[in-house]
């Protein structure tokens, strides 16, 4: 091989992974704004008229919590294309697929609909979702698995509030 066709084939393996990382960041970012636009909506008049526990965070913290964590989640499913792609890794990427949506889901459900209550068993699946997926993509790449860490602590967390803001205001 001499050195042209090796640099283009450098080349395009490097292309190639910065598109993929690109594109698991535009899936997940794309949940997140679909999610945002559901939530924001609702801050100022419904959620601020809901009997909060005294340990709810202040409405800016989650923005920023959640940018990260999407980030974390991209670079996690990147991690595991490249390691194992769609054919290997199917399992691991359906599992990944089903918590966004069930992600997205939640803001619908709790936010969009007003539904506390549907949103609380919705989120149990989520993380459920979430620790399958983590679980799964253990097998692929332990960094991937541990970028998935910090979601699941944070679902947890968000697991309890929904259920505290639920019985709250039932």
């Amino acid at each position: 091989m001499n050195q042209t066709n090796l640099t283009n084939g450098l080349s395009g393996s490097i292309l190639q992974q910065v598109v993929g990382l690109f594109s698991w960041i535009l899936v997940c970012f794309t949940c997140a704004g679909i999610g945002s636009a559901a939530t924001v909506s609702q801050l100022e008049v419904w959620y601020a008229s809901l009997n909060k526990p005294n340990w709810n965070p202040p409405n800016w913290i989650f923005g920023p919590v959640w940018t990260v964590l999407f980030a974390m989640m991209a670079v996690a499913a990147w991690l595991v294309w490249r390691r194992a792609g769609f054919g290997k890794g199917r399992l691991s990427m359906s599992w990944f697929a089903t918590q966004l949506a069930l992600n997205l889901g939640w803001s619908i459900l709790f936010f969009g609909c007003q539904r506390p209550g549907f949103a609380a068993i919705e989120i149990v699946l989520l993380w459920l979702a979430i620790a399958i997926t983590t679980s799964l993509f253990y097998r692929h790449s332990k960094l991937a698995a541990g970028l998935m860490v910090p979601y699941l602590c944070w679902v947890s967390f968000a697991t309890v509030l929904n259920l505290a803001i639920w019985s709250l205001n039932r």
